[in-house]
C-alpha cells in the first residue's frame, strides 16, 4: 500500500508539471541585441527586410533618443534619423563592430578605443563604444560641445527641417543631400512624433516645403534621392541612363537600392 501511494504521488507531480507549462505567443517589443558576435547579429538582421529592420531600430532606440533630447535639447527625430542613416538601421559595419551609430570620427580630443574604416578617405579613425547607448550619449556631447553647432540649439526642438539643414551647413557630413535624407527618414517613419509634435512640418501650413527643398527632387541635376517604389530600371528611364551606367556611377554591388539613398545620375 505504501509503495502504491508513493507511485500515485509521483504521477501527480508529473502531470502537474506537464500541465503548468504554457507557451506565450504575445507579440512583445523588439529587444536589443546584447553580447552577440557580428556574424550572429548579421544573421539576425538578414531575417528582416530593410523596412522591418528600420522599425526594429526605432522601437529599440527611440527611448534613448528621447532621453537625450530631454537632457541636451537635440530633437529625438534628428538623433533617430541620423542613427538610422549613419548605422544603416544598426546593420552598418561601424555599428556592428564598434557600436558607433553616428559615424563620429576620432578627432584629436578622443582618448577612447578606436577602429579604422574607409569613409571619405581610406582607413580613417572612428570612435569605438562599449554599447549603442554610449554612442548616443557621445553624439549629444559631440554636438553640444562644439561651437560650430551652437546655433542649432537656438532653434525650436520641433523644427527638424531647420535642424537637418543646420547639421549639413555646420559640416556634420560631406554628402550634399544629407539634410534631405534626414528629412525623408523623419517623414517616412513619422519620427517627428518623438519630439512631441502633433503633425509634421511638411504638412503644416506654416512650414510647407518649397519645390527646392522637396525630398524627392533631383539635387543639382546630378543626384537623385530614392523614394518608395523606385527601382534602378525606373530611375534609368527617368534620367535616360542605362542601368549598367547607374551601377558604375554609384559603385553599386548589385541592383539593390535603399529608400533615401543618393544616386548619381550624371558624371561630375
Amino acid at each position: 500500500m505504501r509503495n502504491h501511494k508513493i507511485l500515485i504521488f509521483f504521477c501527480l507531480i508529473f502531470l502537474y508539471s506537464c500541465g503548468s507549462k504554457k507557451v506565450s505567443y504575445r507579440d512583445s517589443s523588439p529587444k536589443k541585441i546584447k553580447n552577440k558576435s557580428v556574424k550572429s547579429t548579421n544573421k539576425f538582421f538578414n531575417t528582416m527586410t530593410n523596412e522591418q529592420r528600420t522599425h526594429w531600430y526605432v522601437n529599440t532606440y527611440s527611448k534613448t533618443a528621447i532621453n537625450e533630447m530631454k537632457k541636451y535639447g537635440i530633437p529625438a527625430s534628428i538623433t533617430m534619423s541620423q542613427g538610422i542613416l549613419e548605422s544603416s538601421s544598426g546593420k552598418g559595419s561601424l555599428a556592428l563592430k564598434s557600436n558607433n551609430h553616428f559615424g563620429i570620427k576620432c578627432h584629436s580630443t578622443w582618448n577612447g578605443k578606436k577602429v579604422y574604416h574607409d569613409d571619405d578617405e581610406k582607413g580613417e579613425c572612428f570612435r569605438k563604444y562599449r554599447n549603442p547607448e554610449t554612442s548616443y550619449r557621445d553624439h549629444s556631447l559631440f554636438l553640444k560641445s562644439r561651437s560650430r553647432y551652437n546655433f542649432l540649439f537656438k532653434l525650436n526642438e520641433n523644427n527638424y527641417i531647420k535642424w537637418a539643414k543646420g547639421l549639413k551647413k555646420a559640416g556634420y557630413a560631406t554628402d550634399p543631400t544629407y539634410a534631405d535624407k534626414l528629412i525623408s527618414i523623419i517623414e517616412r517613419y513619422e519620427l517627428w512624433k518623438l519630439d512631441g509634435s502633433k503633425k509634421s512640418l511638411n504638412k503644416s501650413k506654416e512650414k510647407s516645403l518649397s519645390e527646392k527643398d522637396s525630398i524627392n527632387i533631383k539635387i543639382s541635376n546630378k543626384y537623385y534621392i530614392v523614394k518608395k517604389g523606385d527601382t534602378l530600371f525606373s530611375i534609368s528611364k527617368k534620367f535616360n541612363i542605362s542601368i549598367s551606367d547607374l551601377i558604375s556611377l554609384n559603385k553599386l554591388k548589385n541592383n539593390d537600392i535603399k529608400l533615401g539613398q543618393s544616386l548619381k545620375t550624371k558624371q561630375e
